[in-house]
């Protein structure tokens, strides 16, 4: 899973299409509560934290860049732009999204901060 198929993995999660990003994911699949800490697992534990979170917050992610890193995980760059429900911008960062896939599925993801982040370009989130 690389370029193509990560920008529209992440264009699904901003259209609330659950259904198609959890198709890219292993059906245990490791997932980090950005929110709350912790992790969820599964398909139905990510459905349920982003159930959750999208009747708080109103995030969109828009993918920078994508890589490889040395260990072979997928590295993807996003613009991380977080609205509260009154469309109040609360967070604007750039992030790095780290993935362990296994035969072609995300089974892992790690959130760390983007290295040499700079201010991120501006994104209509409607």
């Amino acid at each position: 899973m690389r370029d193509e198929s990560m920008k529209a993995m992440y264009s699904a999660f901003n259209d609330r299409d659950i259904d198609t990003v959890l198709r890219a994911m292993h059906p245990d699949v490791d997932w980090p509560n950005g929110m709350e800490g912790g992790r969820v697992h599964g398909h139905q534990g990510i459905r349920e934290y982003w159930t959750r979170q999208w009747s708080m917050i109103h995030p969109k992610v828009y993918v920078e860049h994508v890589s490889e890193d040395n260990l072979g995980r997928v590295v993807v760059d996003v613009h991380q732009l977080v609205r509260n429900l009154e469309g109040i911008v609360v967070l604007d960062q750039m992030v790095r999204h780290v993935y362990v896939m296994e035969n072609g599925l995300i089974k892992s993801m790690e959130i760390v901060e983007s290295p040499g982040s700079t201010s991120p370009p501006k994104h209509s989130a409607g």
